[in-house]
């Protein structure tokens, strides 16, 4: 399975958890706008998108694996140009924005700092 982005989790926002406990993952790079920084997985960018991530690869976060529903037509932009992604775990009533990702697998839950958060070819 090859590395198609990746990245350093560098902060967690203050309410960030409560979004992830809602099922939706909000990536942002660094530097971050303020008001996204309270919501946002804050993270530095390691591996630069390989290729456009598609439906069946897999986003990976505090170890878990979550397979790629669909994908909106700017998030693949989104996440090179400013490392901004949503993503919505477990939530097939979802309009697919268009930075949006929608995902299925388990619970999510709130990565470390430290940690590293994936897309990875299926």
């Amino acid at each position: 399975m090859s590395t198609l982005w990746s990245a350093d989790v560098t902060a967690i926002g203050p309410d960030a958890g409560d979004m992830i406990d809602g099922g939706v993952v909000i990536l942002f790079g660094e530097p971050v706008p303020e008001a996204l920084a309270e919501v946002s997985v804050v993270h530095r960018t390691t591996t630069p998108l390989a290729r456009d991530i598609t439906a069946g690869d897999l986003f990976r976060i505090a170890g878990q694996d979550y397979t790629v529903d669909a994908i909106g037509e700017r998030a693949c932009a989104n996440l090179t140009e400013l490392g901004h992604v949503v993503i919505y775990v477990n939530q097939p009533e979802q309009e697919l924005l268009p930075g949006a990702v929608l995902a299925s697998g388990p619970e999510l839950t709130i990565p470390a700092v430290g940690s590293t958060v994936e897309f990875l070819e299926a």
